[in-house]
């Protein structure tokens, strides 16, 4: 059997995963397995039924089950689209609406009703001695995220856009900014407002207060 394609220990966090449209489709059904029935419920079996696929294309792709699991995470995190850095730093009003597509992007996919499913089901595990999926959410989510967040303000603060001391800092207040209490209320099962449905304006309004904090 092959090695699991995506290793937490040895890939990089901020390394955009690439999938090929047959397997987007494959793991598209596999997050529905995950977020319906559980950890339990994602099997190279189930999967190859459910997607019509062979289990040997799954061990080719993902390699073993940890691996495939790590490829479903990866999958959900890369729907955070960071816009083409081609010409993002042309001047000041071109990079700060790259930053508000990326919050924009960022919100949407946490706000999704499978990436609240996810962290549910992470939450849930949380008291357990292994909470594979939790630190699979942390290191093939969160942090890919953040890391590719954080090249882009540096990014920023080199071309004289931005001003911070540690672009760390920086993007955890723009993260707060974004979510605010948001985010905490949905997974409690609270529905959005229609103010906070509407992600384009909530992204320009966190970029505008982390500029008044930031803004070269």
């Amino acid at each position: 059997m092959p090695a699991a394609a995506f290793d937490i220990a040895t890939s990089r966090p901020d390394a955009a995963p690439e999938f090929s449209p047959r397997q987007q489709v494959v793991l598209q059904h596999a997050l529905t397995l995950l977020v319906e029935g559980g950890e339990k419920a994602l099997t190279t079996a189930g999967l190859a039924r459910t997607a019509s696929c062979s289990k040997e294309s799954l061990y080719k792709w993902f390699g073993d089950r940890d691996g495939l699991l790590a490829a479903v995470v990866a999958y959900q995190a890369s729907q955070v689209q960071f816009p083409s850095e081609a010409g993002a730093t042309a001047d000041a009003a071109t990079f700060k609406a790259h930053v508000t597509a990326f919050v924009e992007a960022l919100l949407g996919v946490l706000f999704s009703e499978t990436s609240l499913a996810l962290n549910r089901l992470s939450i849930g595990q949380s008291n357990t001695n292994s909470n594979r999926l939790g630190q699979l959410l942390l290191v093939r989510g969160k942090h890919m995220i953040s890391a590719r967040a954080r090249t882009m303000l540096e990014s920023g603060r080199h071309h004289g856009l931005l001003k911070f001391d540690n672009a760390e800092d920086a993007y955890q207040v723009l993260y707060g900014l974004a979510l605010r209490d948001v985010h905490i209320r949905l997974l409690l099962g609270e529905a959005a407002s229609p103010a906070e449905k509407d992600l384009k304006s909530q992204a320009e309004t966190a970029v505008d207060r982390f500029y008044q904090l930031f803004g070269a």
